[in-house]
C-alpha cells in the first residue's frame, strides 16, 4: 500500500526502499561506466597511443610522453573539484552527475574520431591532451558527487556497503577495457590495432552514453543534501575551516591511487620490462578487476558493522610491507603465472582498502560541505600522487636501471596512508 501510494504521488519509492536503493546503485555503476571506460583503455593501450600520437626515435621518450600526457590532465583536476564540487553542494548531487556524464561523453566522442599524428602533425597531440582534459574536469566532479550520493542514501549502517559500488564499477570498467584490450591484441595483427583498432574501446564507450544519461536523470535528491543548509561558498568555507581534514583524506586515499594506476600500468610493465607478448600482458589486470567486483562490495558490507579505519590501515600496512617482495618476484620470474599471482595479491590488498574508503573519506566531512571536501582531497591526490605513478615508474626504472623501483613509489603511497590512518586511529 505504501508503494502503492508513493507511486500514485509521483515520488515512486523512498530512499529507505532498498529496491531504490539498488536502483540507484545499478544507475551510478552503469554511469560510472562510461566515465572511466576510455580513461582506463588509454592508460592500456599507451604503447600503441605512443606511436601514433608521440612519435619519437626514442621508444622510452615515447613512452614518457604518452604516460605524461596521462598525468598532465591531473593538473586540471583540482579546478573541476572546485568547480563542479560546489555546484554539487548548491545545487545537489544529481544535477551535476547529470553534468559530468554529459562532459565525458564529449570527451570520449573527441578521442573515438580524433586523426592520428601521421595525418594532421602535432594538432593530433594537441586535440588528445584536450579530450584528456575534459575528461579529468569530469571525473573530478564525479568522484565527490557520486560517492556523497552513494553514502546519503538511507541510514548509516548501509554506507560503507553503497559507497563500495563506486569502487567496484571502476572495476567492472577495467575488466571489460581490459578484455578489449586482451581480445584486441589476440585477433588483430598490430598493424591493424595501429591502423584502427585502437579506436574501438572509444567507439563502444559511446554506447554507454544514452543508457548512462536516461538512468540518472530518473533519480532524485537524496534526502540528506535536501535537509542540509546550503553554503553560499562551499569551496572556501571547506578549505577555511576542514584544512587538516583534507590533508587527512589525501593521506587516506593515497595507497589505493597509487595501486590503482600501478595496476594500469603492468601490462607496460609486463610487455617493456618483462617480455611478455601484448596477447597476455593484459591478463593480470583482468584478474585484479575481477577480485575487486566480487571483493570490493563484501568488504563494504562488513565495514558497516566494523571499524573502517582500522581495515584500511591493515590494507595500508600489508601494502607497505609487500610491495617490493611482490615486484622482486615478479622480476625473478618473469611469466604469466607470476604476473596473475602478483596482480591478484595487489587486488585483493586493495580492495581492503577501496571497500572502506568512500563512507571513510565521505564520514569525515559534514554534509553541506560533503562533496566539495571529497572531490578537492581525491584531485588533489591524483594530481600529485596517483595520475603521476605511470610517468614516474618508466622514469624510476631508466634512473635507477631497476626494473623492480616501481615497487618504492608504491611503498610511498602506502606509508602516506598508514600515517594518516594512525593519526586518524589515535583521534577517534
Amino acid at each position: 500500500m505504501a508503494e502503492l501510494q508513493a507511486e500514485l504521488s509521483g515520488q515512486a519509492l523512498t530512499f529507505r526502499d532498498p529496491a531504490y536503493r539498488w536502483k540507484v546503485i545499478v544507475s551510478t555503476s552503469i554511469a560510472n561506466a562510461l566515465e572511466w571506460f576510455d580513461f582506463i583503455a588509454y592508460g592500456f593501450l599507451a604503447v600503441t597511443m605512443a606511436k601514433l600520437f608521440f612519435p619519437a626515435a626514442n621508444g622510452t621518450t615515447a613512452l614518457l610522453a604518452t604516460f605524461a600526457t596521462f598525468a598532465i590532465p591531473f593538473a586540471v583536476r583540482p579546478i573541476g573539484a572546485v568547480i563542479l564540487g560546489a555546484y554539487a553542494d548548491r545545487h545537489g548531487r544529481k544535477k551535476t552527475l547529470l553534468l559530468t556524464i554529459s562532459l565525458m561523453t564529449l570527451a570520449t566522442a573527441i578521442m573515438a574520431i580524433v586523426p592520428t599524428y601521421g595525418s594532421i602533425g602535432a594538432w593530433a597531440a594537441v586535440i588528445v591532451i584536450a579530450a584528456r582534459m575534459l575528461q579529468a574536469f569530469s571525473v573530478s566532479g564525479e568522484y565527490g558527487a557520486a560517492v556523497a550520493f552513494l553514502v546519503e542514501q538511507g541510514d548509516d549502517h548501509r554506507r560503507g556497503f553503497l559507497a563500495s559500488w563506486h569502487y567496484a564499477s571502476q572495476s567492472m570498467v577495467a575488466v571489460l577495457a581490459t578484455g578489449f584490450a586482451t581480445v584486441l591484441n589476440a585477433t588483430l595483427t598490430a598493424e591493424q590495432i595501429e591502423a584502427w583498432g585502437w579506436r574501438i574501446p572509444f567507439l563502444f564507450g559511446l554506447l554507454i552514453a544514452p543508457v548512462g544519461l536516461y538512468v540518472r536523470s530518473q533519480l532524485r535528491e537524496t534526502d540528506t543534501f535536501t535537509a542540509a543548509q546550503p553554503s553560499k561558498a562551499p569551496v572556501l568555507e571547506v578549505i577555511a575551516a576542514h584544512r587538516s581534514t583534507i590533508a587527512f583524506a589525501i593521506g587516506v586515499i593515497a595507497v589505493s591511487a597509487v595501486t590503482v594506476y600501478l595496476v594500469l600500468f603492468m601490462p607496460t610493465f609486463a610487455i617493456k620490462q618483462l617480455g611478455l607478448p601484448p596477447s597476455v600482458a593484459f591478463l593480470g589486470s583482468m584478474l585484479a578487476g575481477t577480485i575487486h567486483v566480487v571483493l570490493i562490495p563484501i568488504v563494504g558490507f562488513f565495514s558497516d558493522r566494523s571499524n573502517r579505519i582500522t581495515l584500511s590501515l591493515v590494507a595500508s600496512l600489508a601494502m607497505l610491507i609487500l610491495a617490493y617482495p611482490l615486484f622482486a618476484f615478479l622480476v625473478s620470474t618473469p611469466s604469466v603465472p607470476a604476473l596473475l599471482a602478483v596482480q591478484g595479491v595487489l587486488a585483493v590488498v586493495n580492495a581492503l582498502n577501496l571497500g572502506c574508503l568512500g563512507a571513510l573519506v565521505a564520514g569525515l566531512f559534514p554534509t553541506r560541505l560533503r562533496t566539495s571536501g571529497l572531490s578537492i582531497s581525491n584531485a588533489l591526490t591524483q594530481m600529485i600522487i596517483g595520475g603521476t605513478t605511470p610517468v614516474i615508474s618508466v622514469w624510476l626504472i631508466e634512473a635507477m636501471g631497476m626494473p623492480t623501483a616501481p615497487a618504492f613509489y608504491l611503498m610511498f603511497g602506502a606509508a602516506l596512508s598508514v600515517t594518516a590512518l594512525g593519526v586518524l586511529a589515535r583521534k577517534r
